[in-house]
């Protein structure tokens, strides 16, 4: 594999494109892009003050931020009739909640999602809205209809702002394996699946893997959690080049990690700025994430392998004509995301992206890299092809450790 580390000159150039890039879109948006308004109310904030004041049969509710383990342990305590009437009751709540029975969530959601609709019909007739307003009503509708089919399975649904949501593809209780797709820049409930270039969006990735999964491994019962329950940055501004967003994507990453059911090992696969959430999110990760694979990275906010502070093995790909490579790998002063990824000096594990075609790419099926993904998501890692034959990614693997 060719080299991709960089003179000390070039880098030195690098970062000062940066800087000047980056003076330019503060001195033209000023800082509005990097602030964060706290204390609004919101459709699940409300949903939480009510579940906090909630009682079921004369008893208190817990905690809604109680650890999953507790939650669990009260909603094992209930009848399933009690569990219904705290997730039609409280469906914002009880969906969101980590350490919830899954099914439990997946019909909270579904409530929820049936409600934030009828809120958007409503806003199609407001006649108090522009014709763009109504436009962006009839696809919220449309898009939280689509995802309140009985056939979908939601994680995690968020309708503020933009939206957020999470979905899971396979039966999560008896999965033998999990995998969790982390998608960058400009993912939203609007964008989280596509009809057209539909592998470059968070449904379409994960899709794409679970089938590429069973195809590995026939045997082995896999998940896949299409993960876009954090707030992404918009377009290649502020945001994208700082780790703002990532600081709160990688708390809300760990906290949907340690609310999994079981003990099965989970691998994420972390694409474009969702890589510097996994990068963030790393020293934090439960000890059952056995596997970190990242495609198309600008970094993951450290300079090498070792600074990231993690138990799990960390994978990198990336295509020959992915741009994200003309992106400088640096950081100075909180800009910019550190070392590059498949550099020989980052020390991660190399894999093949042969036929990715592009940045968003890493997730069609006849690819290599989706290929080198499912093996690692089904713990065939002895099958996985390396980008380099001098380098072997697959150090330490005496054969298949798959399920």
């Amino acid at each position: 594999m060719t080299s991709f580390d960089s003179s000390p000159q070039l880098n030195v150039w690098r970062a000062l494109l940066a800087l000047a890039v980056v003076f330019v879109m503060l001195a033209t948006t000023g800082w509005t892009a990097v602030r964060q308004h706290r204390g609004v109310a919101t459709p699940l904030r409300s949903a939480l003050t009510a579940w906090e004041h909630g009682r079921i049969d004369g008893h208190a509710l817990p905690s809604a931020d109680g650890s999953p383990a507790r939650l669990g342990h009260f909603f094992a305590s209930l009848t399933p009739h009690q569990r219904s009437r705290l997730a039609a009751r409280y469906p914002l709540a009880v969906g969101n909640m980590n350490g919830a029975p899954v099914e439990l969530r997946y019909q909270a959601n579904r409530i929820a999602l049936h409600q934030a609709a009828k809120v958007e019909r409503g806003r199609m007739h407001d006649s108090r809205l522009s014709s763009v307003g109504h436009a962006d009503a009839t696809q919220r509708r449309q898009r939280f209809a689509l995802l309140a089919r009985s056939d979908r399975d939601i994680l995690a649904f968020d309708p503020t702002g933009a939206g957020r949501v999470a979905e899971v593809f396979g039966d999560l209780d008896k999965a033998q394996r999990v995998s969790v797709v982390v998608p960058g820049v400009d993912t939203n409930v609007l964008t989280f699946q596509r009809t057209f270039r539909k592998y470059s969006a968070p449904v379409g990735m994960a899709r794409s893997l679970y089938a590429a999964e069973r195809t590995a491994s026939p045997h082995t019962r896999t998940a896949v959690i299409a993960w876009a329950d954090y707030t992404a940055p918009v377009g290649l501004g502020v945001d994208a080049a700082t780790a703002m967003r990532a600081d709160d994507g990688a708390v809300r990453l760990n906290a949907m990690l340690r609310g999994l059911p079981g003990s099965s090992p989970v691998a994420l696969y972390c694409h474009s700025y969702g890589s510097v959430v996994c990068g963030v999110a790393a020293h934090n990760v439960p000890s059952r994430v056995s596997d970190i694979a990242v495609a198309g990275s600008p970094g993951m906010r450290t300079q090498n392998v070792a600074g990231l502070h993690t138990r799990a093995r960390v994978w990198a790909t990336r295509d020959k004509d992915d741009w994200i490579q003309d992106v400088p790998y640096l950081e100075v002063g909180g800009l910019g995301h550190g070392a590059d990824p498949v550099s020989s000096a980052f020390g991660s594990r190399v894999v093949a992206a042969g036929d990715a075609k592009g940045h968003t790419g890493y997730f069609e099926p006849g690819t290599e890299s989706l290929s080198n993904f499912a093996e690692i998501g089904t713990g065939s890692y002895r099958s996985v092809v390396c980008a380099d034959a001098d380098q072997d990614c697959r150090a330490g693997f005496s054969g298949s450790t798959s399920a």
